[in-house]
């Protein structure tokens, strides 16, 4: 996931793990986006390259207009966020004692 946002051009990627704080989800992913067209694009890439090894959202929410969108695969959350939506929302801060861990390179 975080590879296929970061090859979409997503800003500011952070991974959260909550696999010790949430019962809900093992990760965040956490990205901004510069447009609501890179916010589209990068939610969709993300979609395609977990799609293509097999996995399917369980749920999708937001919109690009709307300066952000959630892409829920079970485990992984990815929230594709515009700067401005990012600074409201502040998840980094509500998961402050997640650990943060660094998008591996391929």
């Amino acid at each position: 996931m975080a590879q296929a946002a970061l090859d979409a051009k997503a800003e500011e990627l952070i991974i959260l793990d909550l696999r010790k704080l949430s019962f809900s989800f093992d990760f965040f992913l956490i990205c901004n986006a510069a447009s609501d067209r890179r916010i589209q694009t990068v939610a969709e890439e993300i979609r395609e390259r977990l799609s293509d090894r097999g996995m399917r959202a369980l749920h999708r929410e937001g919109r690009p207009e709307g300066g952000w969108m959630l892409l829920d695969f079970g485990s992984v959350v990815g929230h594709v966020f515009a700067p401005e939506a990012r600074q409201f929302y502040k998840l980094e801060r509500l998961w402050a004692d997640a650990p943060r861990l660094r998008p591996s390179k391929s």
